[in-house]
């Protein structure tokens, strides 16, 4: 009965293998493997942090060292970034692209090949080989870190020439993968025989068109589309979909529906309306753009009271994912740190950029905060006093004592009476920029200071 039912297995795997255009027949050897890697990458992730009650990792940025060095570089580091309170990292998009071992991942070509398969110049990606890759994801997991996967499902990259009926001349939308899985031509993309209109272009690639089944098919509803494969085969935890002002909202949405964990969008827009709007229309976060233009102008254009302003955190902050800097963007260079204390003390899920962390500001000074945003930073926010120079706000706790953040740029030192939720406590400064330690008057007011191109943090000692 045993050899019956694995003739059956087998008869049934061969068929399905041959059928929607994917060419060639897998082992069951090969099959066995990749659901022994599942079952691994499973039991890995057992006891992970819960992402979102700690803070984000953007674990690289644009052009990071060439070589396929980096996955192992980044392996070397998720154990440190867990004990400071990072809860899951962002990689770069992880599939071969055009440029081969040149390319950041942004110009994708073959969604199944990691860093295996001779093709575009390379076998490795720029970041390094496959195995590597599956390594750096064991041992985030070891550190009980969720591992996010940059998806880029708007544009591809590198295929052959090919003639195009529905526009009359020819384009590069022929793509015949070494992997085997999801060959794509000109039906696969913008336009076509049912899809004619297109949400937004990018660069001049082809833009997939996600009407067609077939492309649904491959990208999230198929036993191995690339959703469920990187999820359930590679171990990924959740997703950062890059530009998704190139396709509709319910692209992402079915994604997520299909596959679960955590889903951010990329949709570049400072206006905080849309961010909410495009937010439940995906029903997954957004980055607040919003935020970070809010602070540009803030501090890089020195006037605190744009803090004041509108924000995707304000309206619905378990949807907001804010930020200081990242690969694509890093506009704000006169206090980038004070624009850390704001995002780590405020509502919604904070992401560090890796070269802030690694290379450019305090790293004791940012772990500070890290501290204080999974340990104070409960509740929802009241904003106590703003001006060009200072604010000050509250977060009014609910498992935790809450906080009260003082941020000063002004040249000098600033003292300001506040209303606190503590009576007659003694509180004083988690950050060591200030050595007061002084007691709430039983109307719960106090006096606190901050200084210069600074910020503080009270909570009850």
């Amino acid at each position: 009965m045993k050899t019956l039912f694995k003739f059956l297995i087998i008869i049934l795997f061969i068929n399905y293998s041959c059928s929607n255009n994917e060419v060639g027949v897998t082992s069951i050897e090969g099959e066995t493997s990749k659901l022994n890697e599942n079952e691994n990458s499973l039991v890995a992730r057992q006891g992970l942090k819960q992402i979102g009650t700690g803070v984000m990792m953007q674990a690289f940025y644009w052009d990071v060292p060439a070589g396929g060095t980096w996955w192992e570089k980044v392996e070397s580091k998720v154990q440190s970034w867990s004990d400071a309170g990072i809860d899951a990292i962002w990689l770069p998009p992880v599939s071969k692209a055009q440029n081969g071992a040149f390319s950041m991942g942004y110009d994708p070509f073959d969604y199944y090949d990691f860093g295996e398969y001779d093709q575009m110049g390379s076998v490795e990606t720029r970041f390094g080989s496959k195995s590597e890759l599956q390594s750096l994801i064991s041992e985030a997991h070891n550190a009980k870190l969720s591992v996010i996967a940059d998806i880029v499902i708007n544009h591809n990259s590198g295929g052959e020439l090919e003639d195009n009926p529905y526009t009359g001349t020819p384009y590069y939308t022929d793509f015949n993968p070494k992997s085997g899985k999801f060959f794509r031509s000109n039906s696969d993309f913008h336009p076509n025989a049912n899809c004619n209109s297109d949400s937004g272009v990018f660069g001049g690639f082809p833009d997939l068109s996600h009407c067609q089944p077939y492309v649904q098919d491959w990208l999230w509803k198929r036993s191995n589309s690339v959703a469920k494969y990187y999820k359930n085969v590679m171990g990924f935890d959740g997703w950062r979909f890059d530009y998704v002002k190139g396709f509709e909202p319910w692209v992402v949405r079915e994604w997520k529906n299909a596959v679960g964990g955590f889903s951010v969008g990329e949709y570049w827009d400072g206006n905080a309306g849309t961010l909410d709007w495009w937010s439940g229309e995906a029903q997954v976060s957004a980055f607040d753009f919003a935020c970070y233009y809010r602070m540009r102008d803030a501090f890089q254009g020195n006037n605190l009271n744009r803090l004041n302003d509108d924000m995707l955190w304000k309206r619905n902050s378990s949807k907001a994912v804010t930020f200081v800097a990242n690969h694509d963007t890093d506009e704000i260079f006169n206090g980038k740190l004070l624009a850390y204390a704001y995002i780590l003390t405020h509502e919604g899920y904070p992401t560090i950029f890796y070269r802030d962390y690694e290379e450019w500001l305090s790293k004791t000074k940012l772990n500070n905060l890290i501290w204080i945003h999974n340990n104070l930073a409960g509740g929802s926010t009241s904003i106590l006093y703003v001006d060009n120079d200072e604010y000050v706000a509250r977060r009014n706790g609910y498992n935790n004592a809450g906080l009260v953040v003082y941020i000063n740029n002004s040249n000098s030192w600033k003292e300001r009476w506040i209303e606190t939720n503590w009576s007659n406590t003694r509180i004083k400064d988690y950050t060591g920029n200030s050595s007061w330690q002084p007691v709430t008057q039983g109307g719960k007011w106090v006096k606190i200071q901050a200084p210069p191109k600074s910020y503080t943090v009270w909570s009850p000692k």
